[in-house]
């Protein structure tokens, strides 16, 4: 039988302001392992540490930008758009324009704090 899951979880965020993490599944609301799906809701000028993360993440923009910096450059990630970050590549998100950005993030396996190896 199919498993309603009736609110996500809001986690608390890195970063230079405060962003809003709500996971849906993962490893906090649903006990999955294999997969984290989560909303992020981030302002005008929030920007996380760099990391490298040992899990694959999927992200799809709904609202705003969201600028993917990684190793070669940089990709300004716009509402409709998505990025895709495979394990152990560097990435540094950050949300840099007025109206900040609303996006859904997949991880798999899921994310974990102990496994997105986040910078100094």
């Amino acid at each position: 039988m199919p498993k309603l899951i009736e609110h996500p979880t809001v986690i608390a965020a890195a970063g230079t302001k405060p962003k809003q993490i709500q996971e849906f599944a993962g490893r906090v609301n649903s006990g999955h392992g294999n997969i984290s799906i989560a909303r992020m809701v981030s302002p005008h000028g929030w920007r996380e540490p760099g990391q490298r993360p040992q899990f694959e993440e999927i992200t799809l923009v709904l609202r705003g930008m969201l600028r993917v910096e990684h190793d070669g450059g940089k990709i300004d990630v716009r509402a409709g758009q998505a990025v895709v970050a495979k394990p152990g590549e560097w990435v540094r998100y950050s949300t840099p324009e007025p109206d900040g950005a609303e996006y859904v993030a997949v991880c798999v396996p899921a994310f974990s704090p102990d496994t997105v190896n986040r910078d100094a």
